[in-house]
């Protein structure tokens, strides 16, 4: 049997472990409490406010009126729905993968033992932190159709010059190249992932008799895949959300660059549609939950994390 005498002194000791716990755990919740609040204010409150306003028939200079579900079954009959929505899926079809390849390779690069290996990482990085508004100005006089430095080299390898900007077809193709021109930020993610491979995976494979492409299929991209899925889920939510290259350029060439998040700008603070809007945020909110939700799914197939090894 326990001594009775010492009773007491437990019952000391775990009333400060609980006084202490309390304390840590009332330090934490002030501390993440500007977070919490943030999320509170910024983004549930008016994700409801949107909600109610897409009930309703709001120009911001009336009061709403109820309207039920008539904004959303326009979103069915309104046939810029449809090509913004297109618009938007072809942009985010062709630059995600593209943006990805080309942060993969380029960390590929700068991974090898060069000289000036800092300085090229920075040069690469450097255009994923300008304004877009700044690089969108540099490339339109780099894609200006007659004397654009694209549409010089072209014709200087005989290549006949394109529209670029101007044109319906190729708005989107010179968006998702100007898309590529911010492939440094994903580049340097790459790069650190890229530096935690341990050296023995490839002298292992070296040894197996692989060579340089065996070795990059069958070594680093399975170390990288959890890398190249966050940068995924990370591009198909920045895809379905661009707007600044739509606007600056007012939809494009025949509303083909009229990106679904630049339309409902349009609604919202042109036309003063702020009920129609909301049921656009809505809806681009529940096509950006289902494409995440299936990337998460299919991460099963091809994502690969060391400790499933083990």
């Amino acid at each position: 049997m326990a001594d009775i005498s010492t009773i007491p002194a437990r019952l000391r000791r775990a009333t400060a472990m609980t006084t202490q716990r309390r304390s840590e755990a009332t330090m934490g919740i002030l501390f993440a409490l500007p977070a919490i609040l943030g999320f509170l204010i910024f983004a549930l409150g008016p994700m409801i406010a949107a909600m109610a306003i897409s009930f309703t028939d709001w120009s911001l200079i009336r009061s709403p009126e109820w309207v039920g579900l008539d904004n959303y079954e326009r979103l069915f009959t309104d046939p810029n729905i449809r090509t913004s929505l297109v618009a938007t899926f072809k942009f985010g079809f062709l630059s995600v993968p593209v943006s990805l390849i080309a942060a993969l390779m380029i960390a590929v690069l700068l991974n090898q033992k060069i000289k000036g290996q800092r300085f090229f990482l920075t040069l690469f990085y450097f255009p994923s932190i300008l304004p877009m508004a700044a690089v969108l100005v540099t490339f339109l006089w780099v894609m200006q159709p007659d004397f654009g430095l694209l549409n010089y080299l072209l014709v200087q390898v005989g290549l006949p010059p394109q529209e670029w900007l101007g044109s319906a077809d190729m708005v989107i193709p010179s968006l998702v190249l100007m898309s590529v021109w911010g492939a440094g930020g994903g580049a340097v993610i790459f790069l650190a992932a890229l530096q935690g491979i341990p050296d023995s995976f490839y002298e292992a494979a070296e040894i197996d008799g692989a060579g340089s492409l065996a070795k990059f299929r069958h070594v680093t991209l399975p170390l990288v895949s959890p890398i190249i899925f966050f940068q995924l889920v990370l591009g198909v939510v920045g895809a379905l959300q661009v707007f600044t290259q739509a606007y600056l350029l007012d939809g494009g060439a025949g509303d083909a660059a009229l990106f679904f998040n630049f339309y409902l700008y349009q609604n919202a603070f042109e036309h003063g549609r702020m009920g129609f809007a909301s049921a656009m945020a809505w809806l681009l909110f529940g096509i950006t939950l289902i494409l995440t939700l299936l990337v998460f799914r299919s991460s099963a197939l091809w994502v690969f994390y060391e400790d499933q090894g083990s």
